[in-house]
C-alpha cells in the first residue's frame, strides 16, 4: 500500500450501508469524498494510487457521539460508582478534576484517539474542559470531531461568565481551522448544573456560530424533577419552548427520558446518544431506543468516559444495544442489526451535522471508511446469518485493520500512522502520577468544584 490518500480502494466485500453488498467492490475517492462505487468487473486495478485490501470487508466508519477524551487519564477509577448522578459525579470525578491542569490533557487525548482509530471509530463528539488542549491532538490524529468546551456553572454568576467566555473564544478560534474538526459548545447538564440563563446564552452562541450543543441529559431523571417543580412540566417541554432543540444538539444517555415526550425530539436537530454499557454498569434504566426510533428520533451511539466504561469499542456497544433492547423489552430482535448499524454510522454523522449521505458508502459521502478481514467476521455457513447480524453480534473493534478519514489512512495493517501511541502511553502514566500526587497532597484550586 503505497499511498496515504488512495484514489481507489478495492475489497472482496463492500458493505455500503444502503442495503447493498458488493462482492468484490471498488470505491473511488476524490478530495476526501466518495466519487464512485461499483462492483468490480474484470481485472483488479493496480498502481501506486490503488489500495487493494484483498479478503476484507470495507464499510463506513463508526461514529462515537459521546466521549471525553482527556478522561482516559482516569480510566477505571469509577468502578463501583455511578457517574450518572450528582453524588457519584462529585465524589469520584470532581475531586480529581479539581487538580487537573492543561498540561495533563494532550497525552490522554492521544491515547483516546488511538483507541478510537484502532476500534473503527472515524468520527466523534467530545465534551470536556481545556478544549484548547484537546483540539491540536485531535487534529494531528486525523479523526473527524466536534469538540465541545465543557461548561459547568452551578448557578455561580462568575463561573457562568467565565465558562461562556472561554467556550465562545474556543468555538470562534476553531472556525475554518480544519475541515474535519469543529468547535462546539458543551453544557454539562441542563437545569442541573447549567441554569436557564446559561442555557439561553449557549443557545444563542450556537446559533450565531453555526455550531452544535453537546449535553448530558436524562441520566437519572434530575432534569424532569427540577422542571416539574419549577415549571410544572417535563424538561423536554421546557427545552422545546426555549428553542434549545433548534440547533444541532447531542443529548447524551437519555436513560430516563419519558417515552411520551419523545415526539418532541422528532423532526428537530437533536439526537439521543445512548451508551448501553454505562447504563448497565451504573444500574440505571436502558434508554428507550425502540420507542425513540418509532417516534422518528435520531438515535446514535457513544462510549462515554472510560472511568467506568473502560473501553471505546463501538462494535461492543452495538452488540450491547441489541441485547439490552431485547432483554428489557422481552422481544427478540427489538432493534434489528441493520438499524443498529445505521445508529452507529449514518445517524452519528447526522448528529454531528454532517451531510445526508455521510456514514454510507455512496457518491458524495465523506470518505470515512474502515476495513475488517473477512476471516474475522463469523458469518457461519453461507446463508445462515445476515452480514449485518454478523457485524453487530460477532465482530470486535480489535478486528479492524484499516481506518480512513477524509480519504486519508489513519491506520493500515493495524498500525496507527498518525500518532506516536507508545510515547503517549508513557506520558500518560507520568501525568497520572502527577495527578495522584496533587490529589493526595495539594489543596484544590476550586475551579471545577
Amino acid at each position: 500500500m503505497t499511498s496515504t490518500t488512495p484514489r481507489l480502494i478495492v475489497a472482496d466485500l463492500v458493505w455500503t450501508g444502503t442495503g447493498d453488498a458488493l462482492e468484490p467492490g471498488v470505491v473511488e475517492i476524490s478530495d476526501g469524498r466518495i466519487s464512485a462505487v461499483s462492483p468490480l468487473r474484470g481485472a483488479r486495478p493496480a498502481g501506486p494510487d490503488v489500495a487493494d485490501l484483498g479478503a476484507s470487508l470495507l464499510m463506513p466508519g463508526l461514529v462515537n457521539t459521546h466521549a471525553h477524551t482527556p478522561m482516559s487519564l482516569m480510566r477505571g477509577v469509577a468502578q463501583g460508582h455511578s457517574l450518572l448522578c450528582m453524588e457519584g459525579y462529585l465524589e469520584v470525578l470532581r475531586t480529581r478534576e479539581a487538580h487537573l491542569t492543561p498540561d495533563l490533557v494532550p497525552a490522554s487525548v492521544a491515547v483516546s484517539c488511538a483507541d478510537f482509530i484502532r476500534h473503527g471509530v472515524t468520527a466523534f463528539a467530545d465534551q470536556y474542559f481545556y478544549a484548547d488542549d484537546i483540539a491540536p491532538t485531535v487534529m494531528r490524529s486525523g479523526l473527524r470531531a466536534a469538540i465541545g468546551w465543557g461548561i459547568v456553572e452551578l448557578g455561580d454568576d462568575d463561573a457562568r461568565a467565565r465558562e461562556l467566555a472561554e467556550a465562545t473564544r474556543f468555538a470562534e478560534s476553531m472556525a475554518g481551522v480544519s475541515r474535519v474538526v469543529r468547535g462546539w459548545v458543551g453544557p454539562h447538564a441542563y437545569f442541573v448544573d447549567n441554569q436557564v440563563e446559561a442555557m439561553r446564552a449557549e443557545r444563542d452562541l450556537a446559533r450565531r456560530l453555526g455550531v452544535g450543543l453537546h449535553v448530558h441529559f436524562s441520566t437519572s431523571g434530575e432534569e424532569d424533577a427540577l422542571c416539574q417543580e419549577a415549571y410544572g412540566r417535563p424538561a423536554l417541554e421546557v427545552m422545546a419552548e426555549m428553542g434549545m432543540l433548534d440547533v444541532p444538539t447531542i443529548l447524551a444517555h437519555c436513560n430516563t427520558v419519558p417515552v411520551d415526550q419523545l415526539p418532541l425530539l422528532a423532526g428537530t436537530r437533536a439526537a439521543m446518544a445512548v451508551i448501553p454499557s454505562v447504563a448497565m454498569q451504573s444500574g440505571v434504566p436502558a434508554a428507550p431506543v425502540r420507542a425513540a426510533l418509532d417516534a422518528g428520533v435520531t438515535v446514535t451511539l457513544g462510549s462515554d468516559n472510560v472511568c467506568n466504561n473502560t473501553n471505546v469499542d463501538l462494535f461492543e456497544e452495538m452488540r450491547m444495544l441489541g441485547k439490552l433492547a431485547a432483554f428489557t423489552s422481552r422481544s427478540p430482535n427489538n432493534v434489528s442489526p441493520r438499524e443498529i448499524l445505521g445508529i452507529a454510522t449514518v445517524n452519528g454523522h447526522r448528529a454531528l451535522d454532517g451531510g445526508a449521505d455521510d456514514g454510507l458508502i455512496a457518491v458524495g459521502a465523506v470518505a470515512d471508511l474502515i476495513a475488517v478481514p473477512l476471516a474475522e467476521i463469523p458469518r457461519g455457513p453461507v446463508g445462515a446469518q445476515s452480514l449485518e447480524a454478523a457485524l453487530v453480534y460477532g465482530v470486535s473493534g480489535a478486528s479492524v485493520s484499516h481506518s480512513m478519514v477524509d480519504g486519508r489512512w489513519l491506520m493500515t495493517d493495524r498500525v496507527v500512522r498518525t500518532l506516536d501511541v507508545e510515547a503517549a502511553l508513557i506520558q500518560q502514566q507520568a501525568d497520572y502520577d502527577t495527578l495522584v500526587a496533587r490529589t493526595a497532597g495539594a489543596p484544590a484550586d476550586g475551579r471545577w468544584l
